[in-house]
């Protein structure tokens, strides 16, 4: 990893945008504080800067006082990108630009939440394994194919370190000092904080409809991750069974008795997740959005949508761009687009 060979101590900046979460802030920074009182000298050393050094307001309203970006980049080894508000379309350049001059500068780079979407734009994760909140997760797909987005809680791929945001940041501070340290120290730091275990990069977010699935007999988990993996082109009920070695009432026994529903509706649930998702957060077309979860036409997505939301597609995504207009929009309701101004005009 990058810190392997770094001396005493190792510096992380913290870039804070409008409105990040404190949950992810302070999960990355308490473990490397409890670190150094255990270890009894600092050996981690921590930050926080905003784009022009003003302080900047956290989502609970709590004000952090901040060094300009510049004067926190000297000597820094990591720079973290806090996700929060939305960007105004006038600092994205400012933003990208100090992200791109850190990486140039042999400066390991990362994100903590939706903080990931500047790297992105930034192109400083093509080709890297990076993760986001899952609520996010599908718009972030569709809109970096070039970026090896997983369902991880973290992911340390080189110099490029992402994590999903609220404690899971607090994960990957603790693996950080495993590696780098010994497993047990981060035990003790995680003792801490009454964390009882400690997430490695295998473990997936559990949010969504999803969040069941790890507890879910084998054969169910093997069917739901069949199910996700082709959602543009469905397969029969079937053809599931089939894979998960089992008859077509087998699996539909342990669909009811597990999750309620029939295998069929509950893979039609995930299509029109994902669909929402999509609506939410990118610009597609609805007709674009219909096939690409397996719906041959906008009426038949829209019936189903209906059923499940209680409105149209269309109103959904009214709605979303109303609050895109807001000043109190987040970016986990917007298209990255309309969140960090990153339309034509912007990258221009």
């Amino acid at each position: 990893m990058f810190y392997d060979s770094l001396a005493e101590p190792i510096t992380f900046s913290f870039l804070l945008i409008e409105n990040l979460s404190m949950m992810s802030l302070s999960s990355a920074i308490e473990p490397l504080r409890s670190a150094n009182r255990l270890i009894g000298r600092e050996a981690f050393r921590w930050r926080l800067c905003s784009i022009d050094g003003e302080p900047v307001v956290a989502s609970n309203g709590i004000r952090l006082d901040a060094l300009s970006v510049e004067q926190a980049l000297g000597g820094a080894h990591a720079l973290f990108v806090c996700g929060g508000m939305r960007i105004a379309p006038t600092d994205v350049k400012r933003y990208l630009a100090v992200l791109r001059n850190a990486a140039r500068r042999g400066i390991a780079v990362g994100s903590l939440s939706t903080g990931s979407y500047l790297l992105a734009w930034a192109g400083l994760l093509d080709g890297y394994r990076c993760t986001i909140h899952w609520e996010n997760g599908a718009a972030f797909e569709e809109d970096f194919p070039k970026v090896i987005a997983t369902g991880k809680i973290y992911e340390i791929d080189r110099d490029r370190m992402t994590c999903s945001g609220g404690t899971a940041a607090m994960d990957m501070m603790l693996h950080v000092i495993a590696d780098r340290y010994d497993p047990d120290l981060a035990q003790r730091v995680a003792n801490q904080f009454h964390h009882e275990r400690i997430r490695d990069a295998n473990d997936e977010q559990r949010g969504g409809r999803l969040r069941r699935v790890g507890s879910l007999p084998a054969a169910l988990q093997r069917t739901v991750q069949t199910m996700q993996k082709n959602l543009e082109t469905p397969v029969s009920v079937g053809e599931l069974a089939q894979a998960a070695d089992l008859s077509a009432r087998q699996l539909e026994r342990l669909f009811n008795q597990h999750l309620g529903v029939t295998p069929a509706r509950y893979y039609l649930s995930l299509r029109v997740d994902r669909a929402r998702e999509l609506l939410i957060y990118t610009s597609q077309p609805i007709l674009e959005i219909a096939v690409t979860v397996g719906f041959a036409s906008t009426s038949h997505l829209g019936q189903w949508f209906k059923r499940i939301y209680g409105m149209r597609p269309s109103e959904l995504r009214e709605r979303a761009g109303r609050r895109q207009l807001g000043q109190l929009a987040d970016v986990a309701s917007l298209s990255p687009a309309v969140a960090f101004g990153t339309d034509p005009q912007a990258k221009q």
